[in-house]
């Protein structure tokens, strides 16, 4: 099965890249395409903050990640509270515990 999925990967990855051969490097068929621009001041000045905040955030996630980190610290201790209510089995206690490691 593994080698299954290996191998649609490695052709979903020559198929893309075929493809964005042709798109970017390719004849420009289409006559009417030809007479379309760059983009303009005015688009560059409303793509730019978008351009800024993915750099941002790939660079320097924690903008993001301090300021979801206390809602999703509660979140956990709530749902750690709520498996030390419930009355588990031993067995289902070491898989929750296990599950718990794999992250």
């Amino acid at each position: 099965m593994a080698a299954v999925a290996a191998t649609g990967v490695i052709f979903s990855a020559g198929y893309a890249l075929w493809l964005y051969r042709r798109v970017v490097f390719g004849d420009l068929i289409e006559g009417s395409l030809k007479t379309i621009k760059d983009m303009t001041a005015r688009e560059r000045f409303i793509f730019a903050p978008l351009v800024v905040m993915t750099i941002l955030l790939g660079v320097y996630p924690a903008v993001v990640t301090d300021i979801i980190s206390p809602s999703t610290e509660a979140l956990i201790a709530n749902f750690n509270q709520s498996l030390a209510a419930a009355d588990l089995s031993p067995a289902a206690r070491w898989l929750l515990a296990l599950r718990g490691r794999g992250r």
